[in-house]
Protein backbone atom coordinates (compact mmCIF):
# COMPACT_ATOMS: atom_id res chain seq x y z
CA UNK A 1 0.00 0.00 0.00
CA UNK A 2 1.36 3.01 -0.86
CA UNK A 3 2.72 5.51 2.01
CA UNK A 4 -0.13 7.85 1.34
CA UNK A 5 -2.85 5.46 1.21
CA UNK A 6 -1.91 4.19 4.53
CA UNK A 7 -1.93 7.82 6.08
CA UNK A 8 -5.24 8.15 4.21
CA UNK A 9 -6.47 4.47 6.04
CA UNK A 10 -4.82 5.51 9.35
CA UNK A 11 -6.82 9.21 9.10
CA UNK A 12 -9.96 7.60 8.89
CA UNK A 13 -9.15 5.32 11.67
CA UNK A 14 -9.31 8.25 13.90
CA UNK A 15 -12.12 9.78 12.41
CA UNK A 16 -14.21 6.54 12.99
CA UNK A 17 -16.90 7.14 15.49
CA UNK A 18 -17.39 4.17 16.97
CA UNK A 19 -20.82 2.01 17.17
CA UNK A 20 -23.46 2.69 20.05
CA UNK A 21 -24.71 0.89 22.32
CA UNK A 22 -26.28 -2.53 21.13
CA UNK A 23 -24.77 -1.47 17.79
CA UNK A 24 -23.30 -3.15 15.06
CA UNK A 25 -21.72 -0.69 12.02
CA UNK A 26 -19.49 -1.30 9.32
CA UNK A 27 -16.18 0.01 9.33
CA UNK A 28 -15.54 1.92 6.45
CA UNK A 29 -11.76 1.72 7.02
CA UNK A 30 -11.44 -1.95 6.97
CA UNK A 31 -15.05 -3.29 5.90
CA UNK A 32 -14.91 -5.35 8.71
CA UNK A 33 -18.24 -5.36 11.10
CA UNK A 34 -17.38 -3.14 14.22
CA UNK A 35 -20.15 -4.15 17.23
CA UNK A 36 -20.10 -2.40 20.36
CA UNK A 37 -19.53 -3.90 23.73
CA UNK A 38 -21.70 -2.19 26.18
CA UNK A 39 -20.19 -1.99 29.70
CA UNK A 40 -22.65 -0.64 32.60
CA UNK A 41 -20.32 -0.88 35.47
CA UNK A 42 -16.41 -1.56 35.84
CA UNK A 43 -15.73 -3.54 39.49
CA UNK A 44 -16.53 -1.98 42.47
CA UNK A 45 -19.36 0.33 40.68
CA UNK A 46 -16.55 2.37 38.47
CA UNK A 47 -17.23 3.95 35.19
CA UNK A 48 -13.84 4.89 34.12
CA UNK A 49 -11.53 2.56 33.84
CA UNK A 50 -8.13 4.63 33.48
CA UNK A 51 -5.07 2.55 31.83
CA UNK A 52 -1.49 4.07 32.18
CA UNK A 53 0.67 1.93 29.34
CA UNK A 54 4.17 2.67 29.51
CA UNK A 55 6.19 2.42 26.42
CA UNK A 56 9.27 0.40 26.80
CA UNK A 57 11.23 1.26 23.65
CA UNK A 58 14.00 0.27 21.39
CA UNK A 59 15.10 3.10 19.30
CA UNK A 60 19.02 1.94 18.88
CA UNK A 61 22.29 4.82 18.42
CA UNK A 62 21.52 7.36 15.97
CA UNK A 63 17.80 6.76 16.01
CA UNK A 64 15.02 7.83 18.29
CA UNK A 65 13.37 11.17 19.27
CA UNK A 66 15.16 14.01 19.32
CA UNK A 67 14.72 16.58 21.91
CA UNK A 68 16.74 19.32 19.74
CA UNK A 69 16.00 18.70 16.38
CA UNK A 70 19.02 21.25 15.58
CA UNK A 71 21.42 18.92 17.00
CA UNK A 72 20.42 15.99 14.86
CA UNK A 73 23.62 16.62 12.38
CA UNK A 74 26.20 16.42 14.49
CA UNK A 75 28.18 13.34 15.30
CA UNK A 76 28.19 12.64 17.91
CA UNK A 77 25.04 14.20 18.52
CA UNK A 78 25.24 13.84 22.46
CA UNK A 79 22.19 15.70 23.52
CA UNK A 80 20.15 13.29 21.76
CA UNK A 81 21.82 10.24 22.58
CA UNK A 82 21.57 11.59 26.15
CA UNK A 83 18.22 12.34 26.13
CA UNK A 84 17.74 8.91 24.99
CA UNK A 85 20.05 6.69 27.14
CA UNK A 86 18.49 8.29 30.37
CA UNK A 87 14.81 7.23 29.29
CA UNK A 88 16.54 4.11 29.17
CA UNK A 89 18.64 3.68 32.19
CA UNK A 90 17.15 5.87 34.47
CA UNK A 91 13.30 6.44 33.14
CA UNK A 92 12.02 3.41 32.49
CA UNK A 93 12.49 1.84 36.58
CA UNK A 94 11.63 5.23 38.00
CA UNK A 95 8.69 4.75 36.37
CA UNK A 96 8.23 1.25 37.66
CA UNK A 97 9.46 2.40 41.12
CA UNK A 98 6.70 4.90 41.63
CA UNK A 99 3.88 3.06 40.36
CA UNK A 100 5.02 0.25 42.82
CA UNK A 101 4.83 2.75 45.39
CA UNK A 102 1.78 4.09 44.68
CA UNK A 103 0.25 0.50 44.21
CA UNK A 104 -0.93 1.43 40.84
CA UNK A 105 -1.55 -1.04 38.15
CA UNK A 106 0.61 -0.47 34.96
CA UNK A 107 0.59 -1.91 31.42
CA UNK A 108 4.26 -1.71 29.44
CA UNK A 109 4.12 -1.60 25.79
CA UNK A 110 7.01 -3.51 25.14
CA UNK A 111 9.71 -3.86 21.93
CA UNK A 112 10.83 -7.31 21.72
CA UNK A 113 14.44 -5.75 21.16
CA UNK A 114 13.93 -3.92 24.83
CA UNK A 115 14.57 -7.22 27.27
CA UNK A 116 17.19 -8.68 24.44
CA UNK A 117 19.70 -5.40 24.30
CA UNK A 118 19.19 -4.23 28.24
CA UNK A 119 18.29 -7.23 30.32
CA UNK A 120 19.54 -5.41 33.32
CA UNK A 121 17.79 -2.34 33.29
CA UNK A 122 14.40 -4.81 32.20
CA UNK A 123 15.08 -7.52 35.27
CA UNK A 124 15.25 -4.05 37.58
CA UNK A 125 11.86 -2.92 36.27
CA UNK A 126 9.95 -6.07 35.96
CA UNK A 127 10.92 -6.87 39.71
CA UNK A 128 9.46 -3.81 40.47
CA UNK A 129 5.78 -3.91 38.59
CA UNK A 130 5.75 -7.88 38.34
CA UNK A 131 1.74 -7.91 37.55
CA UNK A 132 2.25 -4.93 34.50
CA UNK A 133 0.18 -6.40 31.97
CA UNK A 134 2.46 -6.59 28.80
CA UNK A 135 1.14 -5.43 25.12
CA UNK A 136 3.38 -6.46 22.55
CA UNK A 137 4.93 -3.40 20.39
CA UNK A 138 6.59 -4.43 17.39
CA UNK A 139 10.18 -5.27 16.98
CA UNK A 140 11.59 -1.83 17.84
CA UNK A 141 10.94 1.74 17.09
CA UNK A 142 13.27 2.76 14.15
CA UNK A 143 14.38 -0.14 12.22
CA UNK A 144 11.98 -3.02 11.93
CA UNK A 145 8.97 -1.52 11.86
CA UNK A 146 5.95 -2.99 10.45
CA UNK A 147 6.47 -4.10 6.88
CA UNK A 148 3.30 -2.33 6.01
CA UNK A 149 4.16 -2.30 2.08
CA UNK A 150 5.01 -6.52 2.02
CA UNK A 151 1.28 -7.77 2.33
CA UNK A 152 -0.69 -9.51 5.59
CA UNK A 153 1.19 -12.79 5.30
CA UNK A 154 4.85 -10.77 6.34
CA UNK A 155 2.96 -9.03 8.58
CA UNK A 156 2.06 -11.94 10.27
CA UNK A 157 5.25 -13.20 10.41
CA UNK A 158 6.10 -9.92 12.12
CA UNK A 159 3.99 -10.23 14.67
CA UNK A 160 4.69 -13.61 15.18
CA UNK A 161 8.09 -13.08 15.72
CA UNK A 162 7.87 -10.45 17.95
CA UNK A 163 5.69 -12.41 19.98
CA UNK A 164 7.72 -15.30 20.29
CA UNK A 165 10.90 -12.99 21.15
CA UNK A 166 9.04 -11.12 24.04
CA UNK A 167 7.66 -14.50 25.06
CA UNK A 168 11.47 -15.88 25.30
CA UNK A 169 12.78 -12.76 27.30
CA UNK A 170 9.70 -12.34 29.27
CA UNK A 171 8.02 -15.67 29.64
CA UNK A 172 4.46 -13.81 28.92
CA UNK A 173 3.20 -14.68 25.57
CA UNK A 174 1.40 -10.82 24.71
CA UNK A 175 -2.24 -11.35 23.60
CA UNK A 176 -2.71 -7.22 23.50
CA UNK A 177 -0.92 -4.99 20.25
CA UNK A 178 0.34 -1.53 20.04
CA UNK A 179 1.66 -1.06 16.44
CA UNK A 180 5.23 0.76 16.08
CA UNK A 181 5.08 4.38 16.13
CA UNK A 182 0.86 3.98 15.81
CA UNK A 183 1.62 3.12 12.37
CA UNK A 184 -0.93 0.02 11.26
CA UNK A 185 -2.75 0.07 7.72
CA UNK A 186 -5.85 -2.23 6.61
CA UNK A 187 -3.82 -5.49 7.60
CA UNK A 188 -2.42 -5.27 10.47
CA UNK A 189 -6.15 -5.39 12.41
CA UNK A 190 -6.56 -9.09 10.48
CA UNK A 191 -3.11 -9.78 11.49
CA UNK A 192 -2.47 -9.52 14.93
CA UNK A 193 -5.78 -11.12 15.26
CA UNK A 194 -4.98 -14.28 13.27
CA UNK A 195 -1.85 -14.45 15.45
CA UNK A 196 -3.25 -14.71 18.92
CA UNK A 197 -3.48 -10.68 19.74
CA UNK A 198 -7.28 -10.33 21.51
CA UNK A 199 -6.86 -6.42 21.56
CA UNK A 200 -5.39 -3.58 19.84
CA UNK A 201 -4.16 0.25 21.34
CA UNK A 202 -4.94 0.84 17.67
CA UNK A 203 -8.38 1.95 18.01
CA UNK A 204 -8.23 5.82 18.66
CA UNK A 205 -11.31 7.35 17.95
CA UNK A 206 -13.40 6.33 20.93
CA UNK A 207 -14.50 6.50 24.84
CA UNK A 208 -15.68 2.66 25.03
CA UNK A 209 -14.72 -1.01 24.28
CA UNK A 210 -15.51 -1.93 20.44
CA UNK A 211 -14.76 -5.19 18.93
CA UNK A 212 -13.58 -5.25 15.28
CA UNK A 213 -15.00 -8.50 13.40
CA UNK A 214 -11.82 -8.98 10.87
CA UNK A 215 -11.47 -11.96 8.62
CA UNK A 216 -8.28 -13.02 11.73
CA UNK A 217 -10.89 -13.39 14.24
CA UNK A 218 -12.29 -10.85 16.66
CA UNK A 219 -10.80 -7.62 17.92
CA UNK A 220 -11.30 -5.80 20.83
CA UNK A 221 -10.32 -2.16 20.95
CA UNK A 222 -9.08 -0.29 23.75
CA UNK A 223 -9.59 3.61 23.32
CA UNK A 224 -6.16 4.89 23.04
CA UNK A 225 -7.02 8.57 22.06
CA UNK A 226 -3.83 10.62 20.64
CA UNK A 227 -4.84 13.62 22.68
CA UNK A 228 -3.56 12.63 26.03
CA UNK A 229 -0.56 10.88 25.09
CA UNK A 230 2.70 12.53 26.50
CA UNK A 231 5.59 12.20 23.70
CA UNK A 232 3.50 14.02 21.52
CA UNK A 233 2.62 16.94 23.43
CA UNK A 234 6.48 17.63 24.63
CA UNK A 235 8.15 16.90 21.84
CA UNK A 236 5.64 18.83 19.10
CA UNK A 237 3.61 20.97 21.45
CA UNK A 238 6.24 21.66 23.97
CA UNK A 239 4.22 20.81 26.63
CA UNK A 240 5.65 20.31 30.00
CA UNK A 241 4.58 16.99 32.69
CA UNK A 242 3.01 20.16 34.85
CA UNK A 243 0.24 20.80 31.74
CA UNK A 244 0.49 16.81 30.94
CA UNK A 245 -0.78 16.63 35.16
CA UNK A 246 -3.74 19.07 34.17
CA UNK A 247 -4.40 17.84 30.93
CA UNK A 248 -4.95 14.28 32.25
CA UNK A 249 -6.41 14.84 35.99
CA UNK A 250 -8.82 17.01 33.56
CA UNK A 251 -9.16 14.66 30.97
CA UNK A 252 -10.94 11.49 32.95
CA UNK A 253 -12.11 13.85 35.97
CA UNK A 254 -13.95 14.94 32.87
CA UNK A 255 -15.44 11.59 32.18
CA UNK A 256 -15.99 10.99 35.60
CA UNK A 257 -18.38 14.13 35.85
CA UNK A 258 -20.33 12.66 32.92
CA UNK A 259 -20.61 9.50 34.40
CA UNK A 260 -21.96 11.04 37.94
CA UNK A 261 -24.38 12.75 36.05
CA UNK A 262 -25.85 10.38 34.21
CA UNK A 263 -25.63 7.12 35.49
CA UNK A 264 -27.20 5.29 32.69
CA UNK A 265 -24.22 6.09 30.31
CA UNK A 266 -22.23 3.20 29.29
CA UNK A 267 -18.91 2.74 31.65
CA UNK A 268 -16.01 3.98 29.54
CA UNK A 269 -12.28 3.33 29.10
CA UNK A 270 -9.31 5.52 28.32
CA UNK A 271 -5.96 3.91 27.78
CA UNK A 272 -2.94 6.79 28.24
CA UNK A 273 0.31 6.15 26.71
CA UNK A 274 3.52 7.32 28.96
CA UNK A 275 7.25 7.52 27.98
CA UNK A 276 10.36 7.59 29.86
CA UNK A 277 11.71 10.75 28.23
CA UNK A 278 8.97 12.29 29.83
CA UNK A 279 7.68 11.29 32.69
CA UNK A 280 10.66 9.30 33.56
CA UNK A 281 12.52 12.32 35.01
CA UNK A 282 12.17 13.89 37.95
CA UNK A 283 10.25 16.67 37.41
CA UNK A 284 7.78 14.33 35.14
CA UNK A 285 7.46 11.82 37.75
CA UNK A 286 6.74 14.38 40.50
CA UNK A 287 3.86 15.58 37.56
CA UNK A 288 2.72 11.85 37.36
CA UNK A 289 2.83 11.13 41.48
CA UNK A 290 0.23 13.73 41.84
CA UNK A 291 -1.62 12.64 38.97
CA UNK A 292 -1.82 8.88 40.11
CA UNK A 293 -2.54 10.58 43.72
CA UNK A 294 -5.41 12.28 42.41
CA UNK A 295 -7.24 9.52 40.64
CA UNK A 296 -7.06 7.57 43.41
CA UNK A 297 -9.24 10.22 45.28
CA UNK A 298 -11.99 9.50 42.27
CA UNK A 299 -14.88 7.73 43.28
CA UNK A 300 -15.76 6.68 39.87
CA UNK A 301 -12.40 6.11 38.66
CA UNK A 302 -10.81 2.81 37.92
CA UNK A 303 -7.04 2.61 37.45
CA UNK A 304 -6.35 -0.59 36.38
CA UNK A 305 -3.96 -2.12 33.20
CA UNK A 306 -5.52 -3.68 29.74
CA UNK A 307 -5.70 -7.53 31.18
CA UNK A 308 -7.78 -6.30 33.85
CA UNK A 309 -10.11 -4.56 31.53
CA UNK A 310 -10.55 -7.39 29.25
CA UNK A 311 -11.29 -9.36 32.01
CA UNK A 312 -14.02 -7.46 33.15
CA UNK A 313 -15.39 -7.51 29.79
CA UNK A 314 -15.66 -10.66 29.70
CA UNK A 315 -12.58 -11.48 27.18
CA UNK A 316 -11.21 -14.54 28.78
CA UNK A 317 -7.88 -15.68 27.78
Amino acid sequence: MPKLSRLVALLGLLLLGAPASGQTVTDWITGAPREAMPIGQWPGGKKVAVCFVLYVEFWGKGHGPNFRSDMTDRHPDIVDEAFRQYAIEWGVPRVGRLFRELDVPLSVALNAEFPEKHPDVWKSFRASVPAASIVAHGVNNSTEMLPLDKGIEAQKAYIRNTLDRIEKSTGVRSRGWSSPSVYPNLDTFPATAAEGIRYTLDGMDSDVLSRLLTPGGPLVMIPYPPQPVDMGQYLSRLKEPVDLERQWIDYVGELAREAAADPGRPATVVAIGVHPFVMGTPSGAASFRRVLEALKKQPLVWLTNTEAVMAAAGQKP
